[in-house]
């Protein structure tokens, strides 16, 4: 057995404890008031990597909620790795929903309850540890590493995008790791190769100034509803494909062993059916459901009003409706040239007698995929065939993680996901739990990664 693997063994208790007073903190980025806990949690980290061995450990402001950067680097011509992950918590209403108090962290049956317990906590105190075994027993890592541990990803990280290109020397890697990810269940690994992008607009139609009475003006003035459902519907066939010009010019198609790999992942079309209660799935054609959710573009009407709403009848004829698209973008599009597509075809789409405009949302993110060939990927392999012995899936993620495209386009680095959580631990929702047995579990697998990596 390794010596770090016995120090793991020795002192799981102090970990626990210590992963308990970290989802104590309540760092939730999303909401003003918690900004000196998501200052706390950054506190907590900075002063927990250097207990585990990491030098120069530092809280650098970005403009909005902080990044932690700690770093050891006395391994002479090993590659540099940039461990990943984020301090912050989503907000936990509705309160009532939880069987225990979000921040007062609670084990029962080897899982631990708590808000940020799997997104990203309990994920990514497991690098430190795996670290501090290391260093502790050794006294060197196999690898360079840093870490860049952030307090915003729960908002979309919005201030690293012009955080990061002035700290290009300072956090210049040769690959990521990145501790925000799972595994596909407690006995089949994954490895994630792709996330979608994406980007919105709201569109805004117009026809007279004021609501008008239908009896009136009915069979007159352009409706404005009308018009924006003739808009909404020109933008995609009945069967699922996208009519917007220029929408697929830059999607990368699909190989023959890309699609082998989605259908190697297990989906139960049925199952699923069932679970969200609708009579069928609905996908592109010529692309199966999982494919459509993976690995194709979407335009999706999120939300859309206008007119009279209460209950019973109000015969007016509205004076203006309103529609929110978002779309979930492939390698290689450009969410901005895409917003340019939606704002050319809703112009040539617009009927006579409205007025129509089109505003882009605050919504960007470019998609992200990583080379078949990519090295940091072929090591994680490796490493998840150990521990579970059997072949991990090839997954992609229908979201986006807006800073895995960051990085790749400001360190030059690819971001090979190795995380622990799993889908069913309620990330988001009330009674967030993780399971001791993958913090556990983790452990090793990082110290087993970063001695492959030193390879």
């Amino acid at each position: 057995m390794p010596g770090w693997e016995s120090y793991l063994e020795a002192n799981q208790a102090r970990f626990t404890d210590e992963l308990l007073d970290f989802l104590r903190i309540p760092s939730i980025s999303a909401i003003p008031a918690h900004a000196p806990d998501v200052q706390r949690a950054a506190e907590w980290v900075a002063a927990r990597v250097t207990a585990a061995g990491l030098e120069h450990a530092r809280i650098l402001p970005t403009g909005g909620h902080p990044v932690v950067y700690a770093d050891w680097l006395h391994a002479p011509g090993k590659p540099t790795v940039l461990i990943y992950g984020h301090f912050d918590v989503q907000p936990v209403d509705p309160v009532s929903l939880w069987t225990h108090p979000p921040f007062e962290p609670h084990i029962e049956d080897g899982r631990v309850y708590a808000r940020g317990a799997s997104d990203d906590k309990g994920n990514m105190l497991v690098p430190i540890l795996a670290i501090e075994a290391m260093l502790k027993t050794s006294g060197a890592l196999p690898v360079n590493v840093k870490v860049f541990f952030e307090g915003q990803e729960e908002i979309g990280s919005p201030q690293i995008g012009s955080f990061l290109p002035h700290h290009k020397e300072l956090f210049a890697c040769d690959m990521v790791l990145s501790a925000d990810g799972g595994q596909y269940s407690e006995t089949e690994p994954e490895i994630l190769v792709a996330l979608r992008g994406g980007c919105g607009v709201q569109i805004d139609v117009r026809a007279a100034k004021m609501d008008l009475h239908s009896g009136l003006y009915g069979g007159v003035v352009m409706n404005p509803i009308h018009a924006l459902v003739m808009i909404l519907n020109s933008m995609r066939s009945p069967d699922g494909v996208i009519t917007v010009e220029g929408f697929y010019d830059d999607v990368r198609p699909l190989t023959p062993l890309d699609r082998e790999r989605i259908a190697a992942v297990p989906y139960d079309v049925e199952a699923i059916k069932a679970e969200l209660q609708i009579p069928a799935t609905f996908s592109e054609a010529g692309y199966t459901p999982r494919e459509a959710s993976w690995a194709r573009p979407t335009l999706e009407v999120n939300g859309i009003w206008g007119g009279f709403q209460d209950e019973g009848i109000k015969t007016v004829l509205p004076a203006e409706a309103h529609a929110k698209i978002t779309c979930r973008l492939v390698a290689d599009q450009d969410p901005e040239r895409i917003v340019r597509a939606l704002q050319a075809h809703v112009e040539r789409n617009t009927p006579p007698g409205v007025t129509v405009t089109v505003t882009p949302l605050a919504f960007r993110a470019y998609p992200y995929m990583v080379p078949a060939d990519e090295p940091g990927n072929a090591a994680v392999r490796e490493v998840l065939l150990e521990l579970y012995e059997k072949e991990p899936y090839h997954v992609r993620s229908g979201g986006s993680i807006p800073v895995c495209t960051l990085f790749q386009r400001e360190l030059g680095a690819y971001t090979a996901s190795f995380g622990f959580g799993l889908s069913d631990e309620r990330q988001h929702s009330p009674d967030e739990f993780f399971r001791l047995a993958s913090f556990r579990k983790g452990q090793t697998a990082y110290c087993k990664l970063l001695e492959r990596l030193g390879r």
